[in-house]
């Protein structure tokens, strides 16, 4: 098992959680992190690229000019890639980027991710934050209370925290995340890692 230190919205110490070494405490494999990460955002690529072949621009219906007696090369259409407004060879067209990997990678990236923050000391928990009402302003100033006010953070919470989803949402330096939603990447693209303990069981459930 491992330790995790419980802070409150106000950054003092409120406990502490035993999770399992499995999850937080494991070597991080950087292979596999990787390759998640690729198919990750291979699969937001909209892949709406595209370009005309010489069979889709319009013109060239016509034999530019006769095919013996003029001292050029022959042709056959104007529209054809070598000439101006001519269709593209080998351009882009839609397609998906996207390709897969196995269920059990995906949980082992996400597992190397949260050992390393924790061993980075870039992984925060905290107890709760406990707004009554969305508040921007509560938010900002347990942000700083945290130490994090100047650092890009990643905030997990649980699925039905709605205030606290709503109170942090509008700061430009937080990406916030119900836990159901989490993922290798965006774990990973942060200064600064933070759950709540909810969140935390909920991870630790799912990865274990």
């Amino acid at each position: 098992m491992t330790t995790i230190d419980i802070k409150d919205a106000g950054g003092n110490a409120a406990g502490t959680a035993e999770v399992s070494s499995d999850v937080f405490g494991i070597e991080p494999n950087v292979h596999v992190m990787h390759q998640v990460v690729r198919a990750q955002r291979a699969s937001w690529r909209q892949g709406t690229h595209n370009t005309r072949t010489r069979g889709m621009v319009s013109g060239g219906g016509r034999k530019p000019f006769r095919q013996k007696g003029t001292g050029r090369a022959r042709q056959g259409t104007i529209r054809a890639p070598h000439f101006r407004g001519g269709g593209v060879v080998f351009g882009p067209h839609p397609r998906s980027y996207a390709f897969r990997v196995n269920n059990k990678e995906v949980k082992l990236a996400m597992r190397s991710a949260l050992s390393a923050k924790l061993a980075e000391g870039a992984f925060t928990v905290v107890k709760e934050f406990g707004f009554e009402k969305p508040s921007t302003k509560l938010a900002m100033a347990a942000l700083k209370a945290l130490g994090l006010d100047d650092r890009r953070v990643t905030l997990v919470i649980g699925d039905e925290d709605v205030n606290t989803f709503l109170s942090f949402r509008n700061i430009p330096s937080v990406n916030i995340l119900p836990v159901s939603t989490a993922n290798a990447y965006e774990l990973i693209d942060n200064k600064a890692l933070v759950f709540t303990e909810e969140a935390l069981k909920y991870i630790e459930e799912v990865l274990a």
